[in-house]
């Protein structure tokens, strides 16, 4: 079987000659992609970068169509026995099938591959440290056969170093026909394309501007002793109200707090200021390496270092993990604590078991600016696409034809009802009103994976669909509880969309070409960041300017500056996307 391997080298080449105008998709949604790369076939470069991929994408800028036939019905067992390795992210989530012990790993073999002599392999992923998984797997010739992530710069970074090989369009639209229109219909084509070739198949994210299922419980019953009827909305009132909660014996450290680890860590949304500028924003708007030196970020961390003096935040935050941090919530630590809903969310059982009377409510997102405390309703739209798919560089053509015809499957209507749902009478009933409503203590045999089985089929789609916003939310609210929090759920889901209606839902700017110095100092950045962070939170407050330049500096240093430097050249030469108007 023919590997498609392409090396680190010609990822670069490619990289350098993409498109001067935007992120330019790789075909199929009717206009032809206009590239820098298409328009150099012919010189001698372009031929000889054609020739080492061995004909695997070049065509495929050109557009593609789906042909009468095409899809599952074309499709034929593989001669010889393919193995198809699929990444699944190991959360270390407590209650949920271990991978490699998941019912749903047997199912889609028997549902799937028996029939194409296809042998299915899934890979644990550690879900915090994405990227050092992935290069361990890298470095022993043991990539999966596809390659999945949210986050556009770790793809991009995949690409540079080699690990991601591009693919044909049209082979794709042959095998994956209703994948291929997904993502037409979806408006994520422009997505596809890095350096002039197609790197990258894309899952839908519905609402994806509003993150409305991520969520922040929060104990309204001490609030209600001192004196509070709803979570304040402004610093100053919130400060208030939390000193109170301390100085009454409630909670010696209401804010809990733990480790600043990881990309995603200190979104400084909130404390920018707007109108954006679209420079700044393309420079250090990314969230993926933290912006120490930018003011936003200044801001941001100031606060903290307020909250650390005041005695608000737990002192030993540094070396508390995400387990402990939910642990603290549970046991009366901490006044709140957030984290994406699913129908079955075993950490409010056990907070109901341990507090029994406590009045818990959802935090609503503001949707005012505070003057006072700095900050504007601001959050992070997550971006239009879903999980973005890559195929490994190290899998070879059968096995990344494979991935499509897995894709197409798991795409089709009854596959992903029953992946989402699973059992009609087990996990799941149907309700008068037609819509499906999971069974939050089901612990049989078909007991799904996180999140109901999210990591599985995140490979077509972010999350449920059913019904209207109110349905779904009805559907995926946490069930078997002594509250129901639907519409609270639902009342903060249309604060969020007043905040993206009115523009204060910001996409992170996505790079067309490779940013080189990501790839080689993204790792060092977040070590450092987690170090000047904490010396930043817990410094005195008169030490905190002087102490916050000379770490911002030694941060440029170490290649934040060479990045941001980067990221304003591509931004200028048009490698990029731009902000919305």
């Amino acid at each position: 079987m023919k590997r498609r391997t392409m090396q680190k080298t010609l990822a670069l080449t490619l990289a350098a000659v993409t498109a001067a105008g935007a992120l330019a998709g790789c075909g199929g949604s009717g206009d032809q992609a206009k590239t820098d790369s298409a328009a150099a076939q012919e010189s001698g470069e372009a031929k000889e970068a054609e020739s080492a991929q061995e004909g695997t994408a070049a065509e495929s800028a050109e557009g593609a169509e789906i042909t009468p036939g095409a899809g599952m019905s074309a499709w034929e067992p593989f001669e010889e026995n393919v193995t198809l390795t699929i990444p699944v992210y190991d959360r270390g989530q407590e209650g949920v099938p271990a991978i490699g012990e998941n019912y749903w790993e047997s199912y889609i073999q028997e549902n799937f591959a028996d029939a194409y002599n296809i042998t299915m392999k899934f890979v644990p992923i550690t879900r915090s440290d994405v990227l050092t998984a992935y290069s361990l797997l890298a470095a022993g010739n043991e990539l999966p056969t596809v390659l999945m992530e949210y986050d556009y710069p770790k793809q991009a970074q995949w690409v540079s170093d080699g690990y991601l090989t591009p693919y044909d369009m049209q082979e794709f639209a042959e095998i994956a026909p209703t994948y291929y229109q997904a993502m037409i219909d979806n408006g994520v084509m422009d997505y596809t394309n890095m350096g002039g070739e197609c790197y990258f198949a894309l899952a839908k994210n519905p609402y994806y501007d509003t993150g409305y299922s991520w969520v922040t419980f929060y104990r309204q019953d001490w609030l209600t002793q001192v004196g509070y009827d709803a979570y304040p909305e402004t610093w100053a009132e919130e400060k208030e109200m939390l000193l109170k909660i301390k100085e009454a014996g409630i909670c010696e450290y209401p804010l809990g707090g733990q480790m600043v680890t990881g990309a995603g860590v200190d979104q400084n949304y909130a404390f920018r200021t707007f109108p954006l500028d679209e420079l700044d924003w393309a420079m250090y708007g990314d969230f993926g390496i933290p912006a120490l030196g930018n003011e936003a970020n200044r801001k941001l961390v100031k606060r903290e270092n307020e909250k650390f003096n005041l005695g608000l935040t737990d002192p030993e935050y540094y070396i508390t993990d995400a387990e402990t941090a939910k642990a603290n919530f549970i046991n009366g630590k901490s006044i709140m604590y957030g984290s994406y809903i699913s129908s079955n969310m075993d950490w409010l059982n056990s907070f109901y078991q341990q507090n029994p009377d406590a009045d818990v409510k959802v935090k609503m997102q503001v949707t005012t600016e505070d003057p006072e405390g700095g900050t504007v309703p601001a959050v992070r739209s997550a971006n239009p696409f879903g999980m973005m798919i890559g195929f490994s560089s190290q899998a070879s053509e059968d096995e990344i034809k494979a991935a499509m015809m897995y894709m197409e499957w798991m795409i089709q209507e009854d596959t992903l009802y029953t992946m989402q749902w699973g059992f009609e009478g087990e996990n799941y009933t149907v309700g008068e009103d037609g819509i499906p409503a999971s069974v939050a203590d089901y612990s049989g045999e078909h007991k799904q994976g996180y999140n109901n089985n999210q990591d599985y089929w995140c490979i077509v789609k972010q999350g449920r669909e059913v019904g209207t916003i109110e349905d779904l939310i009805r559907v995926n609210s946490p069930q078997g509880l002594p509250k129901d929090f639907t519409q609270e759920i639902i009342d903060n889901y249309y604060n969020l969309r007043k905040i993206a209606d009115e523009g204060w839902a910001i996409t992170d700017c996505n790079f067309s070409v490779a940013i080189d110095s990501v790839a080689e100092y993204q790792a060092t950045l977040l070590s450092l960041y987690t170090e000047y962070r904490d010396k930043l939170t817990m410094c005195t407050p008169e030490e905190f300017d002087a102490l916050y330049d000379e770490l911002a500096q030694d941060y440029a240093d170490a290649g934040f500056a060479e990045i941001a430097e980067e990221r304003k050249e591509a931004f200028e030469a048009g490698n990029s996307t731009r902000l919305a108007q």
